[in-house]
């Protein structure tokens, strides 16, 4: 449509440029230079060059950092929006995959800390106590400093038992941290020196005996840390979708700036009586 109306345009001025002449330039009496003067002006007139303005560019530098900071908007920026739906939509995905494994793997760490802590249940619960007095009985020799033990069973384990003298009666390689600390609950479900702290332990002085609840505590320690390794992995995920979505919309602006130009001039066509005027297309790629 838009070339329809140029062609008309130019049709209906075509015969008003010819008829335009060089005496309207200053000549200098000089014949070859007015000769060049006339010339010159007359192929101006009856050739007039138009140029379409070009899409307007896009800046790579700004469709990397705002795909930097949100996946997929600089493919949009680019216009390139099949690409843009996908960084979001992976976005979404690995953010989605992020929140809920880190629910469920706090979810699961809840659930063996109350297992562990739950001293009123005597079938689910490791305690303290127990080891202490594993550790009075068969770790101790009699002459030694015994670990002492509030006997009021109304408190918790771990505020019956005084942990200075515990810590310093253990003799395996680590040293039990204070109760409600990340590595209380892991030492007691993953060393065998803490076995005997386990109420269904019957290894006597053997504390390399595993017991049934024992087996179960770690089973659901290993269900958190592998939820929460998910977790993990799905926020390195989200910082490689924004690095791979920033390179991508940098390249995607450039591509996009490697555009057709159209230019639009007037050529001419001299007949015995007359000149003819006719529009020409002229397509150029950049790189």
């Amino acid at each position: 449509m838009k070339l329809f109306f140029l062609i008309t345009v130019f049709s209906l001025t075509g015969l008003t440029l010819a008829q335009q002449t060089a005496d309207q330039k200053m000549f200098s009496g000089n014949l070859p230079l007015d000769s060049k003067i006339a010339l010159t002006d007359f192929e101006e007139q009856i050739n007039p060059q138009m140029s379409y303005p070009e899409s307007e560019k896009k800046s790579p530098l700004l469709a990397g950092v705002m795909s930097a900071v949100i996946p997929g908007l600089g493919e949009f920026y680019s216009e390139e929006y099949l690409k843009a739906g996908i960084f979001i939509a992976i976005e979404a995905a690995v953010i989605s995959t992020a929140v809920i494994f880190d629910k469920k793997g706090d979810d699961k760490t809840t659930e063996f800390e109350n297992y562990a802590d739950d001293y009123t249940n005597p079938n689910h619960h490791w305690s303290v106590v127990d080891y202490a007095e594993w550790l009075n009985e068969y770790e101790i020799p009699a002459d030694g400093n015994k670990i002492d033990i509030n006997p009021n069973t109304n408190l918790p384990p771990w505020e019956r038992v005084n942990w200075a003298q515990l810590n310093a009666a253990e003799t395996g390689s680590h040293k039990l941290p204070p109760h409600g600390e990340q590595q209380y609950y892991e030492l007691i479900g993953k060393y065998h020196q803490y076995s005997s702290g386990w109420n269904d332990f019957t290894g006597e002085d053997n504390k390399e005996v595993i017991s049934p609840n024992f087996l179960y505590y770690s089973g659901m320690r290993g269900d958190a840390n592998s939820y929460y390794s998910t977790a993990s992995t799905a926020v390195i995920g989200i910082y490689v979708n924004h690095i791979l979505s920033a390179l991508d919309a940098v390249w995607s602006a450039t591509t996009f700036n490697k555009d057709l130009a159209v230019k639009v001039r007037v050529d001419n066509i001299q007949l015995t009586n007359r000149t003819e005027f006719y529009p020409s297309l002229y397509f150029t790629y950049n790189f």
